[in-house]
């Protein structure tokens, strides 16, 4: 019994000892946004075409005023919410691609509030982004593991 009560003593300490913790959200933070990502935006995205990407494209193309490249921008756009999604879930060049996720998002946001729509879903993703590209990718990440500095 008392072994029982130390063991929930342990958990909860786990839980709610703030220390030592941020890899662990970390790891949340980068798995469930990167899936979340990957299989419900990304994916089909990649997978639609050239169709869909110069769609995709016009929205950065638009914006800044070029008359070109349309489909380029949309694959780009298309590749950092599948491929660069999952980099950010599994934790590889984390900061490299969740910069290029939020740069989407961002974007994504922007062109939705200049048709006066408003996009929460595309402004969270940017700021999840945006936090992994402060914060790094954690201890649990492979770039941790391939590229952690030896002491």
């Amino acid at each position: 019994m008392i072994k029982n009560i130390q063991s929930i003593k342990k958990n909860l300490n786990i839980v709610l000892n703030a220390e030592g913790n941020n890899d662990i959200s970390l790891l949340i933070l980068r798995v469930t946004t990167g899936l979340l990502m990957f299989f419900g935006h990304g994916l089909s995205k990649l997978t639609a075409g050239t169709a869909r990407w110069e769609k995709l494209g016009h929205a950065l193309t638009d914006l800044i005023g070029l008359d070109s490249f349309h489909i380029f921008f949309g694959f780009l756009a298309s590749l950092s919410e599948s491929i660069g999604a999952l980099l950010v879930a599994f934790g590889l060049v984390t900061r490299f691609s969740s910069f290029f996720l939020f740069f989407t998002m961002a974007i994504a946001s922007l062109k939705h509030l200049l048709k006066d729509d408003f996009s929460e879903l595309a402004l969270i993703y940017a700021s999840i982004c945006l936090v992994i590209m402060i914060s790094g990718s954690g201890k649990y990440s492979l770039d941790y593991y391939l590229f952690k500095k030896n002491d």
